[in-house]
């Protein structure tokens, strides 16, 4: 068996380590804590699962098998992680073809999930929250919802533990160890080397500044989102206000129930600030918390002067296709890059590990042809897509 460096405890390399230990590897779990890092995008109160995309198939067969295990592991650690609230796309028009909203309910319809279409009058009843007049037609996925990130992470660090993951916290990476195009290892910011049959780089939205030759194919940008103490708790209940994208293609707004301590989450995913996920500049701007007011001023009235209690700034790290990178390094032996995506990827955690592992293995997997290398993505290439819409 192989002796694998993870760098990075958030949800891919977190997930990638008790993956590869299960399968007999020697594993070494790399990250400068605390765990769950305040700054990583995995941690946070609740991050969306849902099988609604678009038209794309596989994202949709993959959040099946992903929203099966969520069930599964609810049981397996005794904890509620998932909650399966529903999640709610609406458009301030009618769904038209080539619509996110449109091509998800045909999706969904066609793969036989439990939905429903949602039109103003059904808003303005079953959502009171919502301002109906505004919110024309929509989709509604009865068998999604939400999962809690950080306490989600807290539990598989543990479980990795467990184990017998060997867990390196508060140190930090300062480059690869490569020795004739191969890379055998990982220095750490204090000299140490620790040394490994494969390094597999899961550092998020820190991935293009580690790994300055990879800058090329990702975009670390800065998300906001809120947290609000509304006045009007039974508005913001579950049951009358799911998980949401409020016509995301267009404001890039979304959002979730009311948790355990009287929270509601609203952020927003449009096009970023572009920054390194260390930047002093990782502050919700004055300008942002007057967009979401206004937002909220059409939206959820309720929640207009709703006070912030917590803002953050989020980091994603895109590719400019959207879609995951994880694959083999062709020109270093030995580096798996497991990156991309961070808008979206959390509610894929259950099953991120096995395809991770597999590329570590080389095993065949589908999806490692859509995640492979592709050096032909890069900034500017024609290939870049606003992915908004699919990174609640």
């Amino acid at each position: 068996m192989s002796r694998v460096v993870v760098v990075g405890a958030g949800i891919n390399g977190v997930t990638a380590a008790i993956d590869l230990r299960g399968r007999g590897h020697h594993v070494v779990l790399v990250d400068p804590g605390p765990l769950p890092h305040p700054l990583a995008a995995s941690t946070d109160i609740s991050k969306a699962v849902r099988a609604a995309y678009g038209a794309d198939e596989e994202y949709t067969e993959l959040a099946e098998c992903a929203i099966k295990l969520w069930r599964k592991w609810n049981k397996e650690f005794g904890l509620q992680f998932y909650h399966e609230v529903g999640v709610m796309f609406v458009c301030q028009r009618e769904m038209k073809p080539g619509d996110f909203e449109y091509e998800s309910f045909k999706m969904l319809k066609k793969r036989g999930h439990k939905i429903e279409r949602i039109n103003s009058a059904q808003i303005w009843k079953r959502f009171p929250a919502w301002n109906a007049e505004l919110y024309r037609d929509g989709v509604l996925e009865l068998e999604a919802g939400y999962t809690e990130s950080g306490r989600v992470v807290a539990a598989l660090i543990g479980c990795a533990k467990s184990l017998g993951v060997q867990l390196r916290e508060r140190v930090r990476f300062s480059c690869l160890d490569e020795r004739d195009d191969r890379v055998v290892g990982v220095v750490l910011d204090h000299g140490e080397r620790i040394t490994g049959d494969f390094v597999i780089m899961a550092t998020g939205a820190w991935t293009p500044y580690q790994l300055p030759f990879m800058k090329e194919f990702f975009r670390a940008t800065g998300q906001p989102v809120f947290h609000l103490k509304p006045r009007q708790h039974e508005l913001f209940a579950a049951e009358r206000f799911p998980v949401f994208g409020a016509d995301i293609t267009t404001t890039g707004y979304y959002g979730f129930p009311l948790n355990h301590d009287g929270v509601v989450k609203i952020a927003n995913h449009g096009p970023g600030r572009e920054m390194s996920p260390d930047s002093p500049e990782r502050l919700v701007t004055q300008q942002e918390e007057q967009n979401l007011r206004e937002f909220l001023s059409s939206s959820f009235l309720a929640l207009a002067e709703a006070p912030i209690v917590y803002s953050r700034v989020c980091m994603y790290c895109d590719t400019h296709d959207g879609h995951f990178w994880i694959a083999r390094d062709p020109e270093r032996e030995g580096l798996v890059i497991a990156a991309g995506d961070c808008g979206h990827g959390f509610k894929f955690a259950p099953v991120l590990g096995e395809i991770i592992a597999d590329a570590v293995e080389g095993k065949e997997n589908p999806l490692l042809g859509k995640f492979r290398w592709r050096p032909e993505v890069r900034a500017g290439s024609g290939t870049d897509v606003a992915r908004a819409k699919e990174n609640l």
